[in-house]
């Protein structure tokens, strides 16, 4: 941190308002930080090191406005969290990700206090689509559980990863969520037109998993491949049925993604679906 900090205002023990030395305004946040500052007093760069410091103004208004309705023990455990997340990946994280899982997590426990059990449809999906994150989300959900004498359910770490994932991808949790449920319902309709009852720690379905989110970011990106209209013939011959629900898939795809999907596509989704079925039924 080049620029001093100084204090404007001390929101609680581990958040303050602070002044840098252009005269703008600086969320900082970390264990202690506001404990027995009082407004001027300088935060010292080796601090900052160790701390968060929200740049944006709307993240900092969001953040503020979060604060008034949060217990400071919670604020603080999630910050220990985010540190840990942050230690776990060895590099910055988009600044969203305190305003995001604070509100993510206080809702997950007033949830906890109400008795409602909220599910989580995705999480088969979120643990093979982002295995480090889920593993780290995993470790998250235990610190919070542990510090806050909770029982968040197994579900909210599916939840966390997703959070964690967009924090270190810079994309929105939102379209994060979206794609892992075209991903759910994708995996649904391949059961039902295949008759299958997939096993979700197979080899075959991990690549499945993952072909089909590599192929919604390639989509969603507008990139281009290469048409295979050889291949495409002798599948379509071939494996009818596969190739079929391929192109059922596909369709699935563009609608739900809003742009068009390559017709080599249908290729590489029926050799992954064929497998995926020889697989299954060898295993019967």
């Amino acid at each position: 941190m080049n620029k001093s900090l100084q204090v404007k205002k001390v929101l609680n023990n581990n958040v303050v308002i602070a002044i840098n030395s252009s005269g703008e305004e600086r969320i900082v946040i970390g264990k202690g930080i506001g404990f027995g500052k009082k407004q001027g007093e300088e935060i010292l760069p080796k601090q900052v090191d160790k701390l968060f410091v929200l740049r944006d103004e709307n993240e900092q208004e969001q953040y503020k406005t979060l604060l008034n309705s949060i217990d400071e023990e919670i604020v603080e455990v999630i910050n220990d969290v985010i540190v840990h997340i942050r230690t776990r990946f060895e590099y910055e994280l988009n600044e969203h990700i305190h305003v995001a899982l604070t509100d993510h997590i206080t809702f997950a426990i007033k949830r906890l206090e109400q008795s409602m059990d909220i599910k989580n449809p995705f999480l088969t999906e979120t643990q093979t689509l982002y295995p480090k994150e889920y593993t780290v989300a995993e470790e998250a959900i235990e610190i919070i559980n542990k510090s806050l004498g909770i029982h968040l359910p197994e579900g909210e770490i599916g939840f966390v990863a997703l959070h964690i994932h967009s924090a270190i991808t810079n994309k929105s949790v939102t379209d994060i969520k979206k794609h892992s449920e075209l991903i759910n319902t994708l995996m649904q309709m391949i059961q039902h037109s295949l008759d299958l009852k997939i096993d979700t720690k197979s080899i075959n379905y991990l690549r499945l998993v993952r072909h089909l989110r590599h192929a919604i970011e390639r989509v969603s990106m507008g990139d281009i491949m290469e048409e295979q209209e050889k291949l495409a013939k002798v599948l379509k011959e071939e494996y009818p049925l596969c190739y079929n629900l391929a192109w059922k898939l596909i369709k699935v795809m563009q609608k739900t993604l809003q742009k068009p999907v390559p017709h080599a596509e249908a290729v590489y989704l029926t050799m992954h679906l064929q497998r995926l079925s020889r697989y299954d039924n060898e295993d019967k």
